[in-house]
């Protein structure tokens, strides 16, 4: 390899490593922040109660929904107990402004019917497994290691610059 060949390569070589280093980054944050912005709210499925359909690990993107636009068969996600539940709806009870759930693994309808108050939304779209990397990102340790990946990508472009600068 010519001289002149490898003094381009190595800053080149930086310069890719910092832009890749930093687009994996905005990769992983990618689906946990712009669908906010669209108006989702995101949760992480912790129990098997929609397996198959939706299975333990996975993220569902919800969107808020007017109670009587529900139908049977819909995914809804409601509060109950303080948690975040996702269930099918086997009926809407418009009269009495309620909604009768279970989850797709479970063998009977759930106990207690979800009254209107307590639906966040219908669920739009689920991820499998992408909820362990919420889980990860959205915790301190995640944050910290995010922050120090953006910084080594910048890192790795001021070296790209330094070494251009040194080759003129």
């Amino acid at each position: 390899m010519k001289k002149s060949k490898r003094k381009r390569f190595f800053p080149a070589l930086c310069s890719i490593l910092g832009t890749v280093i930093l687009l994996g980054v905005i990769a992983a944050f990618f689906p946990l922040t712009v669908p906010r912005l669209m108006g989702y709210e995101i949760y992480e499925v912790v129990s098997g109660s929609m397996e198959p359909e939706i299975l333990v690990g996975s993220i569902i993107y919800v969107k808020e929904a007017e109670p009587e636009t529900v139908e049977a068969d819909d995914i809804i996600a409601f509060v109950r107990d303080g948690a975040i539940v996702t269930h099918r709806v086997e009926e809407n009870r418009y009269v009495e402004g309620e909604f009768v759930t279970k989850g797709d693994a479970n063998q009977k309808e759930d106990m207690e019917p979800v009254k209107y108050g307590s639906l966040k939304g219908k669920v739009a779209f689920h991820v499998p497994f992408l909820g362990t990397v919420m889980r990860l990102l959205s915790g301190s340790v995640g944050k910290l290691y995010a922050a120090l990946l953006i910084l080594c990508g910048a890192m790795f472009h001021m070296l790209a610059k330094i070494l251009r600068d040194r080759q003129d």
